[in-house]
């Protein structure tokens, strides 16, 4: 019954966060990724409809009560019977920009002390910083 009642909730939480109906939704995949490996085109599979969100904010918007913190995840169905999976897994790859420089990080290292060009030293070492003006 849980697992019936969590793949209710997710295409609830889809049908009210998109405003489409998809019916029962049969696949989520990824149809292209940017060079940091977030998914910028996402295919929502349903028994009623197939819709592709083309942003990668809409995708996080779509999938979670908030928005996910990043869209560089995979996923998986699980538990899948007559083509219906019961339950979709994200697996996350960090979230952020995808620039190299961890938000957290960079923020304990501040609380710690560290200069401006200390943190960026940290995260990208082979750069210099130059004034422009």
């Amino acid at each position: 019954m849980e697992i019936y009642n969590r793949a209710k909730r997710t295409i609830g939480l889809i049908k009210r966060k998109t405003g489409i109906d998809f019916g029962t939704i049969r696949e989520l995949i990824p149809l292209e990724r940017g060079r940091s490996g977030r998914i910028s085109r996402l295919k929502i599979v349903g028994s009623n409809r197939t819709f592709i969100i083309g942003k990668e904010l809409e995708i996080r918007r779509a999938l979670s009560e908030t928005h996910l913190y990043s869209s560089a995840f995979v996923v998986d169905a699980l538990e899948t019977v007559d083509g219906i999976p019961s339950r979709f897994v994200f697996h996350g790859a960090g979230w952020g920009h995808g620039v190299g420089l961890c938000q957290i990080g960079a923020a304990v290292m501040g609380e710690k002390g560290y200069k401006y060009h200390e943190i960026l030293a940290h995260y990208y070492s082979d750069t210099t910083i130059d004034r422009q003006y």
